[in-house]
């Protein structure tokens, strides 16, 4: 496939590669199509990786990998178009982290909103869906670091879209456990997961780490 990833940092380039790896073509976005840090991951990920503006991206993506910071996410995709976002998957994987005060960070949006919804409400012909954002990069990609049972979370409103994005996280990634809650509403649970693994990755003193939910069966 065509993937875009928009977002050239830590989280953007693991994923990139990770599609590169798995044979996709794969072009990474940022705000100039000079970003240094998008055409070095060019020049060691060979003939399939390709780097352009947000726009540029977007375009040339069959599927959207939203891999910039929650406060800055809708800057990003509205230089990446609506047109181009329009009928397609966007996977959003970003957190509302504000360090403006310092650390720990604050959350930007929460309780009665997220970023998942804000982008859906401002890009309505996309298919939102939020994932991947209550692990370290290192893990979205390479669950199996991990021994045991863990779990990742995906909320949208499109239910192909959701299905598609679960055979993304299971079949590429190896992910075993994949929660749907919900429409997109619920990505508000998980971006609110993040002030309590930060405070995790303290007291760890490493991000190789992830949430199992344990249940009972219904009687």
């Amino acid at each position: 496939m065509k993937i875009a990833v928009l977002g050239s940092g830590m989280v953007g380039q693991t994923i990139a590669s990770k599609l590169i790896e798995l044979g996709h073509e794969v072009r990474m976005g940022a705000r100039s199509d000079k970003n240094e840090k998008c055409t070095g991951w060019v020049g060691k990920s060979g003939a399939n990786a390709s780097n352009g503006t947000f726009e540029d991206a977007a375009k040339f993506g069959e599927i959207i990998f939203n891999c910039t910071g929650g406060m800055v996410a809708l800057d990003a995709l509205h230089m990446a178009g609506s047109s181009n976002l329009a009928g397609k998957i966007l996977i959003d994987i970003s957190n509302p982290l504000d360090f403006s005060k310092g650390f720990p960070p604050t959350l930007s949006v929460c309780n009665d909103d997220s970023v998942g919804e804000q982008i859906q409400r401002e890009f309505p012909e996309a298919k939102v869906v939020k994932t991947l954002n209550t692990v370290n990069c290192v893990l979205m990609v390479n669950p199996s670091l991990l021994p045991g049972e863990h779990d990742l979370f995906l909320s949208g409103n499109d239910t192909d879209a959701k299905a598609t994005v679960r055979e993304i996280l299971t079949e590429w990634f190896g992910w075993k456990t994949v929660i749907d809650l919900g429409e997109i509403t619920t990505a508000r649970g998980t971006e609110q997961l993040l002030p309590i693994w930060v405070r995790l990755m303290g007291l760890f003193k490493s991000p190789q780490f992830n949430f199992h939910i344990v249940r009972a069966e219904p009687a």
